[in-house]
């Protein structure tokens, strides 16, 4: 196979993600529902097509609150929520009747006409409030960013706060670390962090050429006075 290169990875800052999950209408029901979907997405590292797959029944709110996400290969992964998700996604949920055990098998983000959000409805969302946030502070949103640039950014924030590349690779659901490693590779402030903290400083300290020349540093002087 020929050898393609890799493109640059997209991601967010902290400082972005918080300012497009503020983009949402809190006071609208499907604002609410768009708060719930794109932090679980945040939060969990999940691909689009595992939030769109998810029903109530793959949701545990009580402690310990994990969520189940099926992937590749139909390979199912565990992944615990945060308290601060749990209660985004209890109130969603009661508000939507998922609650029930009537409701288990019920798609868990649906649409207006209730049928499940598929992936390209799924980028939608995402990219109207991508567009909002980029209209407050571009500086804070790549100029394109997709549903998986939003894994992309809990990796590399997951990376750059010390977290070991395996518990990583496992939220991802990667099958090899060796895949999960392109974060490592990307995230240069983590390198030059690294290499600050091993750094010995073994260059010859340099001495300007005016320093022990007495007649050239008193010329110098009276250049000031």
């Amino acid at each position: 196979m020929k050898k393609t290169e890799r493109g640059t990875l997209t991601y967010m800052t902290l400082e972005g993600i918080k300012l497009l999950l503020r983009m949402p209408d809190h006071c609208t029901k499907s604002g609410r529902r768009d708060v719930a979907l794109l932090s679980l997405m945040y939060d969990t590292g999940a691909r689009v097509q595992e939030i769109a797959d998810l029903t109530p029944s793959m949701v545990r709110l009580s402690a310990p609150s994990t969520v189940k996400l099926v992937g590749k290969g139909r390979k199912a992964r565990i992944v615990p929520l945060m308290d601060k998700q749990v209660d985004i996604l209890s109130r969603y949920m009661i508000e939507n009747r998922l609650n029930g055990p009537n409701a288990n098998q019920y798609p868990l983000f649906c649409g207006r006409g209730g049928e499940k959000l598929t992936r390209a409805g799924i980028s939608y969302i995402l990219g109207k409030y991508v567009e909002m946030a980029r209209a407050l502070d571009a500086s804070l949103v790549p100029p394109k960013f997709s549903p998986h640039c939003l894994r992309h950014s809990k990796a590399m924030h997951l990376l750059q706060s010390g977290v070991n590349l395996v518990y990583i690779r496992d939220l991802l659901g990667h099958v090899s670390v060796q895949t999960t490693e392109i974060y490592a590779k990307a995230d240069s402030r983590k390198k030059r962090e690294a290499i600050e903290q091993a750094y010995t400083d073994v260059s010859p300290e340099i001495k300007p050429q005016w320093e022990g020349n007495p007649d050239l540093v008193e010329w110098l002087r009276t250049l000031i006075r």
